[in-house]
């Protein structure tokens, strides 16, 4: 009975130690923020009609390696967004722009950027 008891310990420990790890995502004390900044243009990209902080533009975040986003926010009136209470590690945060170059069949592109989280309470 005591070598069973030996061998199953330590199963025990490597499994618990290994769930400690936390992956990216919510739950931790660290934040992402920005500001969105668009360039408006007629239908056919042909004549520039202004530029500035967009307002109300969905953001999106992705956790890690995820094929998925996360969460989502919109931005507020003068283009800012954030992400709070993320834990350690690497980021994507994702918004969606109209293609310029009207190559894409969707008429969109993803207009994304990579941040990472390396301490606690960092704010990106």
């Amino acid at each position: 009975m005591k070598k069973l008891l030996l061998i199953v310990l330590p199963l025990f420990i490597v499994v618990l130690i290994s769930s400690c790890s936390k992956d990216p995502g919510v739950g931790g004390n660290g934040s992402i923020h920005g500001k969105v900044y668009a360039k408006y243009y007629n239908k056919y990209f042909t004549v520039f009609l202004g530029e500035g902080y967009a307002a109300d533009k969905e953001v999106y975040i992705i956790y890690g390696d995820d094929l998925d986003y996360g969460d989502k926010v919109n931005t507020n009136y003068d283009g800012s967004y954030e992400f709070k209470y993320l834990r350690k590690g690497k980021y994507k945060v994702v918004t969606y722009s109209k293609d310029s170059t009207l190559t894409v069949p969707s008429g969109t592109i993803a207009v994304i950027q990579e941040g990472e989280i390396s301490s606690n309470k960092e704010s990106v």
